[in-house]
C-alpha cells in the first residue's frame, strides 16, 4: 500500500509537457506577425486557451481513461499556470480567488464558444468568436485565417495516433 503512495505519477508530467507544447505553439511569432494578433497579455491568454482547448478536445476524443486523464492533467496545469502568473504579477492572496474566478469564467466562456464550431468544422462561427475574443473587433481582418488554423490544427491532431499526440502534437502551419 505504501509503495503506491510514493510511486511516481505520470499525469502531472504529461500535463506539464503538453501544456508547455501548447504554450510554445501559442508563442509562435507568426500569430503576431502574419495573423495580426496583438502582442498583449489578453491576446496571449486567448491563444494559450485556444491551444489548450485543441489538446483537451483531442485527448478527450480518445474516449479512454488515459485520454480523459491526460486532458484533465493539461487543463489542471493550465489553471495552475494562470494562478502562478497572477501571483508573479503581485496579486495578493485575498485577490487571487476573485481574479481566478474571473479568469475561470473567461476560460470556460472561450471553451464554450470554440468547442462547438471546432467539433462541427464551422469556420464562420469560429471566425466570429475569434474576432470577438482574440482580436476584440467584430470584423477583424485575420479572424477567418485564425479560425482556419484552429480547424486545421484540430484535423491534424485528430489524424495523429494518441501516443504521438502525447509526445509531439501536430499543429497546423501558421
Amino acid at each position: 500500500m505504501l509503495k503506491n503512495l510514493f510511486k511516481p505519477r505520470s499525469g502531472p508530467r504529461i500535463g506539464d509537457d503538453l501544456y508547455a507544447r501548447a504554450v510554445a505553439q501559442a508563442r509562435n511569432p507568426a500569430f503576431y506577425t502574419r495573423l495580426g494578433v496583438a502582442d498583449r497579455i489578453d491576446a496571449r491568454f486567448e491563444l494559450y486557451t485556444l491551444h489548450v482547448l485543441l489538446l483537451v478536445l483531442r485527448l478527450r476524443d480518445e474516449d479512454t481513461a488515459q485520454g480523459r486523464d491526460a486532458a484533465q492533467a493539461v487543463f489542471d496545469v493550465y489553471v495552475s499556470a494562470l494562478d502562478h502568473a497572477l501571483r508573479e504579477e503581485g496579486v495578493g492572496d485575498v485577490s487571487v480567488a476573485k481574479k481566478m474566478r474571473k479568469l475561470g469564467e473567461a476560460v470556460y466562456g472561450r471553451m464554450n464558444a470554440y468547442e462547438g464550431p471546432l467539433r462541427s468544422g464551422d469556420a464562420t462561427v469560429l471566425s466570429q468568436a475569434m474576432a470577438r475574443n482574440v482580436y476584440a473587433e467584430p470584423q477583424a481582418e485575420h479572424a477567418a485565417a485564425l479560425a482556419e488554423y484552429a480547424l486545421s490544427s484540430r484535423a491534424r491532431l485528430a489524424e495523429q495516433d494518441f501516443k504521438a499526440v502525447l509526445a509531439t502534437p501536430a499543429w497546423a502551419e501558421v
